[in-house]
């Protein structure tokens, strides 16, 4: 008998599944049960889940052993219950009671109940993701990957993944039994032992039509340039003029999500225990209260566990009422808009967060909320709009793209307009305009490989094709607002966006005037 057995499993440091090996030793002594190698407290509790479970399942704790369990690489950090299953497996190969020699080729990730169930564990999608990532960069074959019902499912949404669910840790005692019963019988195919192949999932988003929104062309023009150039909007507007109806049907004018965006949006929902195979290849909007901490939208903790902007990964990060969020929250946006992910480090660990997401935020326009209104009159001093407008930093306010005025419907507008429903055919859906938005990026996209957003630097002066009057147009213009660099080039960038709606090759200056006025600064409402 083996006194000494190898398990394979993973650890998650962002979205990042780091290979460990789960090596168990029996030794005779004083009895006890050790575990080392930089393991959390749920990891430590394992301890009790795995002596409980393995008695419950009717089969032999080495009660009268010195164990030890190391979780190797000792420098990586161990979180969560998903060693349980690895642990009890290691305690059983080195006991004798199945064959290790047959563990080889597969991992595995699994929390135990007492009885001997195995529940769930979160990140399973980014676990299968970043091991189909690490040995496609290797050569051999993809190992099994063996999970709990509930993980399984998510895991097997991988292409090529191997998957295999289990319920009970006898299912997994059962594949692999010790080699004196190999000899005697060979084993049957077991029930518990689930191969899962990859769902045919085509998911269809089911988000709120724009053709419910009456009125409000302007924004409805400005949201659809934000789709195709994967732009970040603020809207200003009174209250009840429809900024966050335009905010939920945001999401329904984007195009359908590539299966590597689904992947990567999927993964981090998975890591926060949020992703729902239904909800496979939809659009996320993720919209906080706006009492959330920096914490709360960036993510932090230890381990780090991704916030709120990397949930919005690939969607949409709505921020209703901007002005009334904490300064420290806000001002922590300024580096995710740029770079699309954000870093979190800690004296432990350092994790990073993919953080492509399209912000579309609202405002009033100052604390009455009806500067600029056409149906009240506003009541704020000059002083107050001031004090209201400056809790938004200029630096952050230079990184939304398209800056909108969403006005006010006088009654009899909005109770005249047109019936939304899908026999009026003078008020566009959100299929129709996202028609449009997917004709604009497969233009970008066949010029430059990318979102418009996302050009910068040489890039964006090859590809912007801006003509010599749109040029000396954009010059006077930019001269005359005081813009800094970073606000000629968003506005270059929105500029390009428009000209591919309208299928033209140069940006001209149409396009470019179009753009400036999606800058323009907030007391001009």
């Amino acid at each position: 008998m083996s006194s000494f057995s190898l398990v394979h499993s993973r650890a998650l440091q962002g979205l990042r599944a780091l290979s460990v090996q789960v090596e168990v030793h029996l030794a005779n002594g004083l009895p006890s049960f050790t575990l080392v190698g930089l393991a959390d407290t749920e990891v430590k509790e394992a301890r009790e889940r795995v002596r409980s479970a393995i008695a419950n399942a009717g089969l032999e704790f080495p009660s009268n052993k010195r164990i030890t369990v190391n979780l190797a690489p000792a420098d990586i950090p161990k979180d969560s219950g998903r060693f349980d299953l690895p642990i009890a497996l290691g305690i059983l190969a080195a006991s004798g009671q199945i064959d290790g020699a047959k563990l080889i080729g597969h991992e595995f990730a699994g929390e135990l109940s007492l009885s001997g169930q195995l529940r769930p564990v979160q990140g399973a999608l980014a676990m299968a993701l970043g091991m189909a990532l690490q040995h496609n960069d290797a050569s051999g074959a993809l190992p099994v990957l063996v999970l709990p019902e509930g993980s399984a499912e998510e895991a097997s949404l991988v292409p090529d993944a191997r998957v295999v669910r289990v319920s009970h840790l006898l299912d997994v005692v059962a594949r692999f039994p010790p080699v004196k019963a190999q000899e005697q019988a060979a084993p049957e195919v077991e029930a518990g032992w689930t191969i899962l192949l990859a769902p045919d999932c085509k998911s269809i988003a089911a988000h709120a039509d724009m053709r419910e929104v009456k009125g409000q062309q302007a924004a409805k023009r400005a949201l659809e340039i934000a789709a195709a150039g994967g732009h970040s909007v603020l809207m200003v507007g009174a209250p009840g003029t429809g900024k966050s109806m335009l905010a939920q049907r945001f999401a329904g004018i984007l195009p359908p999500m590539s299966t590597q965006e689904a992947l990567e949006s999927a993964a981090v929902l998975s890591l926060a225990g949020q992703f729902k195979p239904e909800r496979w290849s939809q659009r996320v909007v993720q919209a906080p209260h706006h009492t959330a901490s920096a914490v709360a939208l960036v993510g932090g903790g230890s381990p780090p566990r991704p916030g709120e902007i990397s949930l919005a990964h690939e969607g949409v990060l709505f921020l209703d009422e901007l002005p009334h969020f904490p300064r420290a929250s806000l001002e922590a946006l300024r580096e995710p808009l740029e770079t699309g992910q954000i870093s979190i480090s800690r004296a432990a660990q350092r994790a990073t967060f993919p953080a492509r997401f399209q912000l579309i935020a609202a405002m009033n326009p100052c604390l009455c909320g009806h500067l600029g209104s056409r149906v009240k009159a506003c009541k704020c001093t000059p002083d107050q709009v001031d004090r209201y407008q400056n809790k938004l930093s200029g630096p952050l306010l230079d990184r939304i793209d398209i800056h909108v005025e969403v006005l006010s419907l006088a009654p009899e507008e909005l109770l005249n307009a047109p019936l939304q429903n899908v026999a009026a055919k003078s008020v566009e859906s959100s299929a129709e305009i996202a028609l449009r938005v997917a004709k604009a990026r497969e233009r970008s996209i066949a010029r430059q490989g990318q979102l418009n957003r996302a050009l910068e630097g040489k890039a964006l002066e090859e590809q912007i094709l801006l003509d010599e009057a749109a040029r000396k147009f954009l010059n006077t213009a930019a001269a005359r607002l005081g813009w800094s660099g970073r606000s000629i080039h968003r506005a270059l960038r929105v500029a390009r966006t428009i000209a591919d709606l309208a299928g033209a090759q140069s940006t001209q200056v149409t396009h470019v005037a179009e753009a400036i006025q999606y800058r323009r600064a907030l007391k001009a409402v």
